[in-house]
């Protein structure tokens, strides 16, 4: 089996940090490996090359796309590792992805054909189990028994999902040997310099990407603030008017306080996760209004509800209705009366959308960016049942990540860290016999 050498830097002192960088050296004028199977052999493929096929299975999955697969990986820059290998005593059932990860080392996705089953397990740093489970049951379900084409499947998906960098690659890129690449870095690290170096880009990768999620987040709760400044301006509400009183004007002015408070908060932004209290503060204010408009009609008082599921500024929902997005589930979800009413009448809802660099979409399929925006809303509990089956439901494994960063900037998910033995082992559980129906392992455990 071909591989392509590997080299991922650790945080360790300058000295080992040259030996590691020197041992990856000999690796790249070695040659290619040649896997004689078992996992220890898979695990130091996986290492090096990030696919690796059992000898045993090279007739199921051959060498060049193998070998391609690579090197779409390598390029992807992704901590992505893809294993083919047979359902034997070298590789058992309950232990093979949990020993490979070991043997590995690298926080990552882990996609794993063993005999005539497929299941992609990961660490919920790189990727949620639940993200893992379906995109690999969908791919093996999409080629039943094609091994070439369900990892392709799996792949595709995976590296568009994935956080975190890739190992460093032994190929050249651009007429730049990897030798060329590795021994000024070597020298870097005996200096001293190197390990600062790396985690201060790594910091600088974490703090830029911060910083175009809040800028891409600013444009859409700027809409949302205007919108609700519109709707107070429209409401013919005088609070010293004859007919108002002490509840009705307390109502208005917690809508008008929630208003700026939330243009307060948005103004003082500086990391995507502090967008998250900016639409509560707007689903608040907005329940504020329902609740004056309901006084001023003599109506009941509304109970306490999330915003409309297609767009939060269509305010408060007034009932639950089942909806199914493209190719996905039927769930129930939050909607307000006109909604309702389109449903009902067999319409489509007004949906809100936003832009993608593949045009205006969905806001739940324009990526992980919209967690917050979503959390605030929405909250945590009961974000993941609303967005199963869509982009941003992926990124969403539980109440506990239900957006996509909740620290200060440069947390979140992180994958292609070295990590040796120290990961959840719950996250890497087993095969059973079932051909991977439902795919991946991950947070699900070991089936």
């Amino acid at each position: 089996m071909r591989t392509f050498a590997l080299h991922r830097p650790g945080r360790s002192p300058a000295a080992a940090v040259l030996a590691g960088l020197l041992a990856a050296f000999l690796l790249l004028t070695a040659g290619p490996a040649v896997a004689a199977g078992g996992i220890e052999e898979a695990g130091k493929a996986l290492r090096q090359g990030q696919v690796y096929v059992d000898p045993a299975m090279a007739g199921r999955y051959p060498e060049a796309r193998a070998a391609a697969l690579a090197e779409r990986i390598r390029e992807a820059d992704k901590p992505v590792f893809v294993a083919v290998v047979p359902a034997s005593d070298q590789y058992p059932a309950l232990t093979t992805a949990k020993d490979l990860r070991t043997r590995v080392g690298i926080t990552g996705v882990y996609a794993i054909w063993r005999g005539e089953e497929f299941k992609a397990f990961s660490d919920g740093a790189a990727l949620p189990g639940t993200a893992a489970a379906s995109m690999s049951g969908a791919a093996f379900r999409a080629h039943p028994g094609d091994v070439a084409g369900t990892l392709d499947d799996f792949v595709g998906q995976a590296l568009g999902q994935v956080k975190g960098k890739g190992v460093a690659s032994s190929s050249s890129s651009g007429g730049v040997s990897a030798a060329a690449i590795v021994v000024p870095v070597a020298l870097l690290a005996l200096g001293g310099g190197g390990v600062l170096l790396l985690l201060r880009r790594s910091k600088r990768r974490k703090a830029e990407r911060a910083r175009a999620e809040l800028e891409q987040l600013r444009v859409v709760v700027d809409e949302d603030i205007t919108a609700f400044g519109e709707e107070l301006d429209r409401l013919d509400f005088v609070p010293g008017a004859p007919g108002a009183d002490d509840a009705q004007r307390a109502d208005y002015a917690h809508a008008l306080d929630c208003y700026d408070r939330a243009k307060q908060q948005m103004s003082a932004a500086g990391h995507p996760e502090q967008v998250r209290p900016v639409t509560e503060s707007l689903a608040e204010g907005r329940f504020a209004l329902a609740t004056l408009t309901a006084r001023r009609k003599e109506l009941p008082l509304p109970d306490r509800r999330p915003p409309c599921f297609f767009d939060p500024r269509h305010g408060p929902s007034v009932k639950d209705a089942d909806w199914a997005p493209a190719g996905a589930a039927r769930r129930t979800v939050p909607v307000c009366a006109a909604d309702a009413a389109r449903l009902t009448a067999g319409q489509e809802p007004e949906i809100r959308t936003v832009e993608t660099p593949h045009g205006r979409e969905p806001y739940w399929n324009a990526g992980p960016a919209y967690s917050p925006w979503a959390g605030g809303y929405f909250g945590g509990g009961m974000l993941p049942a609303l967005l199963v089956g869509t982009m941003l439901g992926s990124m969403v494994a539980a109440p506990s990540t239900a957006w996509a960063d909740t620290g200060a900037a440069g947390s979140g998910w992180e994958g292609g860290d070295s990590s040796g033995a120290d990961f959840n082992p719950s996250d890497f559980g087993g095969f059973d016999g079932g051909g991977g129906d439902f795919g991946g392992g991950g947070d699900f455990g070991g089936f």
